[in-house]
């Protein structure tokens, strides 16, 4: 059941996952560990919390000390923000199991980190410790607390603890390299992150058959497939090793979803660029490698070796001309993004749900202000803008078709400011002014608690200190005003 069940959601079938549940749990109802792994699979590809809790209240109603069906409902009072009661009961549980204290507080301390609760997490964790509870995964979520908290080099050393213990947990030792590179040890991290599961927007592709790229291949005169895997914004970020393929002599496939298509055969003629799915099969490839393996296959070992130019994508002229006659003659032009895409599983859905924020809370924050405010926001928030009685808002993205068109509109700009998603990094590539409205746990490329990035020098990173990006948007607020009293027009050489 478990394996159906997680290939049915894998593939968006969902609601036929649920279906089969509830006819196994309701065939077999004296077996309550069938009721806890649908739960655990719903929990695991949804958000769907009433969901979770109908599975297991059953259980706890006829089997009241089935810890497993505890530790998730914990774990879902913790993911629904209910801390007290989610407290409350872990101390209660505590009470009633003793000799299950490793296991309730691996529940707590795993949902916490999860819905963004870092410090919570870690008080925890150290109380654990004190008591002589040590597992792998405490030690894994003693690294992922620090982590969070910007103390990357303190979550090395708890990650060390946990692979020692268990060398083969993906989750630790993904976490480790993660770490090490947020830490700035690139030269141990890369290494270890190239081991990750990968997983491409296409698994299907005949190229993953292909030996995979590594550091030391020779590639002159050899063809490499270069494909997307993770988001669009991973993809622009380490895009940038494109060159030093080339000018290596190979030759270069790069295989990207169609929003990046354009763009990338704009920046990168010398490459072939092809959309997601519609490389056919053919001879000449002799590797294939994942976008973000690109600095590891390059030999960044430091942050000193990340390619300095900027910019590396470069958007259309004629674009850049049509679409500035949709902006506002007034100046500065200020880009705004206030969401990333929402994606449906709980743990990725919580990261969505704090490193985005609404337009109403990021433009009161923001203005009044004297610029023009430009929205670069896509999908769903984006009808947020009808509702927006505030400063005035130019709206282009109703002509947008791609990410070449965006950066045709970022190339008029004169700042964006935006949360952690693919525009952000294109404002970066393309070197335009850009200030991040970054979440507390912020993602690991950015490093620790610094307020610039190396990866884009026209980057000013706003790093939130608590579970909200209220606060942090409030002092980016303060920061545009003045930025746009000392504003002047860049001289035209």
């Amino acid at each position: 059941m478990e394996q159906t069940g997680d290939t049915l959601f894998a593939t968006g079938r969902g609601e036929g996952a649920v279906r089969l549940f509830l006819d196994v749990t309701t065939r077999h109802p004296d077996d309550w560990r069938l009721a806890v792994t649908a739960a655990t699979i719903i929990l695991r590809h949804s958000s769907a919390y009433d969901l979770v809790e109908a599975f297991l209240r059953p259980v706890l109603h006829r089997w009241p000390d089935t810890v497993p069906a505890w530790s998730l409902l914990l774990h879902v009072r913790v993911v629904r923000g209910d801390l007290a009661g989610s407290h409350a009961l872990f101390a209660e549980l505590l009470d009633r199991y003793p000799d299950e204290s490793g296991t309730l507080c691996a529940a707590i301390s795993t949902a916490l980190l999860q819905a963004g609760h870092p410090a919570e997490s870690l008080r925890i964790l150290l109380r654990c410790f004190e008591n002589g509870i040590v597992t792998p995964t405490l030690l894994k979520n003693m690294g992922i607390a620090l982590f969070c908290l910007d103390r990357s080099a303190e979550a090395v050393s708890w990650y060390e603890k946990a692979e020692a213990l268990a060398p083969t947990d993906y989750g630790i030792t993904f976490g480790h390299a993660c770490a090490l590179i947020k830490a700035g040890r690139l030269d141990e991290g890369w290494p270890r992150y190239f081991n990750r599961h990968l997983t491409p927007d296409d698994r299907d592709a005949w190229y993953l058959s292909l030996p995979r790229l590594c550091p030391g291949d020779a590639v002159a005169g050899r063809g490499v497939v270069l494909f997307q895997e993770q988001g669009l914004g991973d993809t622009i970020q380490f895009i940038r090793f494109v060159p030093d393929l080339l000018a290596k002599g190979a030759h270069v496939t790069i295989v990207v979803p169609r929003p990046l298509v354009r763009l990338l055969a704009q920046s990168y003629p010398a490459a072939k660029v092809c959309e997601t799915g519609t490389l056919a099969r053919q001879n000449g490839y002799n590797y294939a490698a994942a976008i973000p393996d690109l600095p590891h296959i390059a030999g960044a070992t430091s942050l000193w070796d990340v390619p300095a130019p900027i910019p590396y994508l470069h958007p259309d002229p004629d674009d850049i001309a049509r679409f500035a006659t949709l902006l506002p003659e007034r100046r500065p032009r200020i880009g705004l993004v206030w969401a990333g895409e929402w994606r449906p599983q709980s743990i990725h859905a919580l990261v969505d749900q704090r490193r985005s924020t609404t337009l109403a809370t990021m433009a009161t924050a923001l203005t009044p202000v004297a610029a023009t405010l430009v929205s670069l926001q896509l999908g769903a928030p984006r009808q947020e803008i009808a509702d927006w009685t505030g400063q005035t808002l130019c709206d282009p993205m109703g002509s947008v078709q791609d990410m070449a068109d965006t950066a045709a509109i970022m190339a008029s700009l004169d700042l964006v400011i935006s949360v952690d998603t693919a525009p952000l990094h294109l404002a970066g590539a393309l070197g335009c002014p850009v200030w991040m409205i970054s979440r507390q746990d912020a993602c690991w490329r950015w490093g620790d608690a610094i307020g610039r990035s190396p990866w884009y020098p026209t980057m000013r990173i706003f790093r939130s200190r608590e579970a909200t990006l209220a606060p942090i948007l409030k002092e980016a607020g303060m920061a545009l005003r003045t930025w746009a009293r000392n504003w002047r027009p860049a001289r035209k050489t």
